[in-house]
C-alpha cells in the first residue's frame, strides 16, 4: 500500500484559484469657510386701552372706531407704511390707560457681491450667526504606500481624514 501512494498524488489535478488584491489609499483635508447666518426682523404693531376712542384720519377725513396699523399695500424697501391711529379720551375725567408698540422691521437688503471670496453682511435687527473661517497653518496629510498616514495640525477650523482599505479575494 505504501507504494501506491506516490501514484495517488500523480493522479490527483492542480488546483487552480485567482486570487485578487486591491488597496485604496484615501486622504482628505478640509479648512471650513466663513459663514454668517442672520435673520430679517419683522415690523409689528399693536394698540390697546380702556377709555379710549381711536379714529384714523386719511385723506382729509377721519373715521372714528378704527385703529391704524400697518400698510401692506405700501412697502419700503420691504417694510410697510404706518398708518397713524388718532385717540382721545372717551368719557373725560375719568381714567383711561394706552399702550402702543411698534417695531419696525428690518429693509430688504440690495443682493450681496463678494469681493475677493469675502461678502459684506448686512447688520439686521434679527438674529445674527457668524462664524470665522478656518485658517490652514501648518495643516498637511503624507499618506504612503504602506497605508500609514500622518497629519499635521492646522489652526481651528480645520481637519484631517486618511484611510487604507486592503481586499482580499480569493475565488
Amino acid at each position: 500500500m505504501k507504494k501506491l501512494l506516490p501514484f495517488l498524488f500523480l493522479l490527483s489535478a492542480p488546483a487552480y484559484a485567482d486570487i485578487k488584491q486591491e488597496f485604496v489609499t484615501s486622504a482628505q483635508i478640509t479648512v471650513d469657510m466663513p459663514y454668517s447666518v442672520t435673520n430679517k426682523l419683522g415690523t409689528t404693531y399693536s394698540i390697546s386701552g380702556n377709555n379710549i376712542t381711536p379714529s384714523v384720519t386719511s385723506g382729509g377725513s377721519t373715521t372714528a372706531g378704527q385703529i391704524g396699523g400697518l400698510n401692506v399695500g405700501s412697502l419700503t424697501a420691504g417694510v410697510p407704511a404706518l398708518i397713524q391711529t388718532d385717540k382721545a379720551v372717551t368719557t373725560s375725567g375719568s381714567a383711561f390707560s394706552l399702550t402702543e408698540s411698534i417695531t419696525m422691521g428690518d429693509a430688504t437688503p440690495s443682493a450681496i457681491t463678494p469681493s475677493s471670496g469675502i461678502a459684506t453682511i448686512p447688520h439686521l435687527s434679527g438674529q445674527t450667526t457668524v462664524g470665522s473661517g478656518g485658517t490652514s497653518g501648518s495643516l498637511a496629510l503624507t499618506s504612503l504606500s504602506s497605508g500609514v498616514h500622518t497629519c499635521t495640525a492646522g489652526g481651528s477650523g480645520t481637519s484631517c481624514v486618511g484611510s487604507t482599505t486592503v481586499r482580499i479575494t480569493i475565488d
